[in-house]
């Protein structure tokens, strides 16, 4: 076969005009920045949000090839929620500093904690997946989860004071919803029973209420599982029913330990 015959094979199968991946890098670079603006005390606000401004219209350009898409318009509108979503992420530094032992001052969750930039990145995504912004509140979170670890959909609802201890592995679906004070560790599954298209506007992950906490790789399944308020998970439990407020549930594995003479 000639190499123009391969060409044009090649070419022919590309045929997703708006498939371009300079919108994952470009998104990339703006979830950065946009990080950067809000914690970094060297980054001066006034003139990166004049910068992420432009880079948004670009990228509003870019996803938005829906006609009469009113995309470029919602940036106005982001900025005005940039201090809440501030307030409500210095809550979780602040949660994290106050529960995690390991953790020797705030500034050390802001620079170091994997947890909380995925948290940063949700917040920050989810705001833009609200107004309906196509594809980058998904490419955000996909910046984070290649960084983290953490695998959290913007379209999930999330309380204050939100604390994830290690990060890797966590996977929050579309239409979780955890409210204030929850901890959750390392591996856990907030996902779906089935993955299924017609569910799509139906909610098919859980609702963890008020203080609870969930330990390492356990996983709860199901729009209609609710985890009782001030409920603990223990590690490795699998749970596809809810559980009430108060309650402990608890994974006993069979462990034999031979002992060699």
């Amino acid at each position: 076969m000639k190499i123009e015959e391969i060409i044009k094979q090649i070419e022919d199968q590309k045929n997703l005009p708006n498939l371009n991946f300079s919108i994952k890098e470009k998104t990339e670079a703006f979830t950065h920045k946009l990080f950067y603006t809000l914690f970094d005390k060297q980054t001066p606000v006034k003139d990166n949000l004049m910068e992420l401004g432009m880079d948004f219209e670009v990228l509003a350009k870019l996803v938005c090839w829906e006609p009469g898409s009113p995309c470029q318009d919602i940036w106005k509108d982001y900025v005005h929620k940039l201090p809440t979503i501030l307030e409500k992420l210095n809550l979780d530094a602040l949660a994290i500093s106050k529960n995690d032992p390991a953790a020797n001052s705030v500034e050390e969750v802001y620079l170091s904690y994997p947890g909380f930039f995925a948290i940063a990145v949700y917040r920050l995504s989810h705001e833009f997946y609200k107004f309906g912004l196509p594809l980058v509140p998904r490419l955000m979170a996909e910046c984070a989860h290649s960084l983290t670890g953490t695998d959290i959909n913007p379209g999930a609802k999330i309380g204050d004071s939100f604390f994830i201890d290690h990060a890797t592995g966590v996977v929050i679906g579309e239409t979780a919803v955890i409210k204030d004070n929850v901890k959750i560790y390392q591996g856990v599954t907030l996902g779906a029973l089935t993955v299924d298209r017609t569910l799509r506007n139906i909610k098919r992950h859980p609702t963890i209420e008020n203080n609870v906490t969930i330990y390492a790789n356990a996983t709860i399944l199901g729009g209609e599982t609710t985890i009782g308020k001030y409920s603990i998970i223990g590690g490795n439990v699998w749970l596809t029913e809810s559980v009430p407020e108060n309650s402990m549930v608890s994974h006993k594995p069979q462990i034999n330990i031979k002992k060699y003479t």
